[in-house]
């Protein structure tokens, strides 16, 4: 495995070296290691199917579960999925976008990747700054968490490959990210993302992580809360 220290500043000198390498290898369908606001994550191209394969044999997934995207920016999902230009998918891509809030589309009906049909399109514009600098560079990214199921996320690059060894072809190292185990009673939902899915008549939070309903309402007011069965007043 190729492991690249980029640091956390946007000055470090083997940042454009560390990110050239990280894009060639996405390009190629290999599986990276990348950091998000809180925890290391696999990423891979979504159009790859050698891409996908890998990421889906390292989860241990099925074909038939749909790996979540990240772009690097609300105006690529137009060529992703449908109904993008809707009030209520312009107004919460506006206001929570890049940040903890993902997405549920309809997806383009050509679009040529390796995702089950009947599946939604489960979109997010992260806030980490080197995530979103390689976004740039490579398009849109299939992105899971690096964790086995049942055991934690990783916080390090030497925890994800503790559990994925070999299957990680390159890394970008910004050190020990911000969910580590001391810190592992703290509220989930302060660091995990708000899911709304807009499929239907009207969005419908189907998860609540770091962005609040009070918070989704403010800027969709018929958005519906199936976590706790509210309808909006």
């Amino acid at each position: 495995m190729l492991r690249l220290a980029c640091g956390t500043s946007a000055d470090h000198p083997d940042r454009p070296r560390a990110l050239s390498a990280a894009t060639s290898a996405a390009r190629r369908g290999d599986l990276i290691l990348v950091p998000t606001e809180s925890v290391y994550a696999l990423a891979t191209d979504p159009f790859s199917v050698r891409g996908v394969a890998c990421l889906r044999k390292a989860k241990g997934q099925s074909e038939k579960v749909p790996v979540p995207i990240m772009v690097p920016s609300a105006a690529t999902m137009s060529g992703l999925a449908v109904h993008v230009g809707l009030p209520a998918a312009r107004a919460l891509m506006l206001n929570f976008w890049p940040g903890l809030l993902t997405l549920l589309f309809e997806p383009q009906s050509t679009l040529a990747w390796e995702m089950p049909r009947d599946a939604p399109l489960a979109a997010r514009m992260p806030l980490h700054p080197l995530l979103l600098e390689l976004l740039r560079a490579t398009g849109p990214l299939a992105v899971t968490g690096a964790n086995v199921a049942g055991l934690s996320p990783a916080t390090t690059v030497d925890e994800a490959v503790e559990q994925f060894g070999e299957a990680i072809v390159m890394a970008l190292d910004v050190g020990e990210l911000g969910m580590a185990p001391e810190n592992s009673s703290a509220d989930l939902t302060e660091i995990i993302s708000t899911v709304v899915d807009l499929r239907g008549q009207a969005p419908e939070v189907l998860r609540v992580g770091a962005i609040s309903v009070a918070e989704l309402r403010a800027v969709c007011p018929d958005m519906i809360d199936s976590t706790s069965g509210s309808a909006p007043d």
